[in-house]
């Protein structure tokens, strides 16, 4: 009789969930899953709810195109003497824009999760603790794979082309996703710090209208006055377009590298540390 229920309990069910009612039906503990397993579940998580409010990949799609057409057509002209000749310069610097800006809805994710009271969820499993957050970074990672593909595909059809080849591209793609990965956990921790979904947004916004900017996005650095060219030579965002361009241009510029790549760390220390401190007390 026993035999006839559990066979019809697990009748239908998925392998995973197959298994699991094996092991309770013997009495067993389940194993705990590992750091790495349960941060891809969250990330699993963070994909599906892209796939049930597609509107979601509206800021990865829209917006960059629309960022990478006006200051294409804007400033081309004006700055280069043709359009496609700015676009070489330009396009590096609005690829970096557009992802770390759209970083921000990293932190607004997380403060409507904590909002709806699923966080508090979150903490009763048996799980590695910041697997939620880790988990929540690494969907968004694949927001910012989309917006740099729909914005080189762009790029590509008006005139871009890349003297570093699909190498130097891929290349430069990879730096960003490691910083803005990075960068991500400033948002995250006043995800959870900040009240309401419009702080975390005016708050975000305040930071990152001026590094976006006052940096070497749309032009050199060089032809700016010098008390202004001192802020941006030292802007974390500067310091990143430099190398993301460098090495789309396949020259790669090492300096601009390592830098990105220590700054890279040093978000990730502080703020990922900060991010937990706020999280386990919450």
């Amino acid at each position: 009789m026993t035999a006839t229920t559990s066979d019809t309990s697990t009748a239908g069910c998925t392998p995973a969930a197959e298994s699991l009612h094996a092991v309770l039906d013997a009495g067993e503990q389940p194993q705990r899953p590992s750091a790495w397993s349960a941060s891809l579940t969250f990330g699993w998580r963070a994909m599906l709810k892209i796939k049930h409010v597609p509107e979601q990949l509206f800021d990865v799609t829209a917006f960059p195109i629309m960022m990478t057409l006006m200051f294409t057509y804007l400033f081309g002209g004006a700055l280069a003497g043709s359009t496609t000749q700015y676009l070489q310069f330009l396009l590096p610097g609005i690829l970096v824009m557009s992802v770390v800006m759209i970083t921000m809805y990293t932190g607004l994710g997380v403060n409507i999760d904590i909002e709806k009271g699923v966080f508090d969820r979150f903490r009763t499993l048996p799980i590695w603790r910041p697997a939620a957050l880790v988990g929540a970074l690494l969907g968004d990672v694949f927001r910012y794979s989309t917006a740099s593909a729909v914005i080189l595909v762009l790029g590509l059809v008006l005139g871009f082309r890349p003297a570093g080849g699909a190498a130097g591209v891929l290349a430069g793609v990879g730096l960003l996703l490691v910083f803005s990965f990075a960068f991500s956990w400033i948002w995250t921790m006043f995800g959870l710090m900040l009240r309401t979904e419009k702080s975390v947004m005016s708050v975000s916004m305040m930071v990152l209208f001026p590094l976006t900017f006052l940096s070497s996005v749309f032009v050199d650095p060089a032809t700016m006055p010098g008390w202004l060219r001192a802020f941006v030579e030292v802007n974390p965002v500067t310091i990143l377009s430099d190398a993301v361009r460098s090495l789309m241009m396949g020259a790669p510029d090492g300096s601009a590298v390592l830098w990105t790549f220590v700054a890279s760390g040093a978000l990730l220390v502080v703020f990922g540390t900060l991010t937990m401190r706020l999280y386990n007390r919450k």
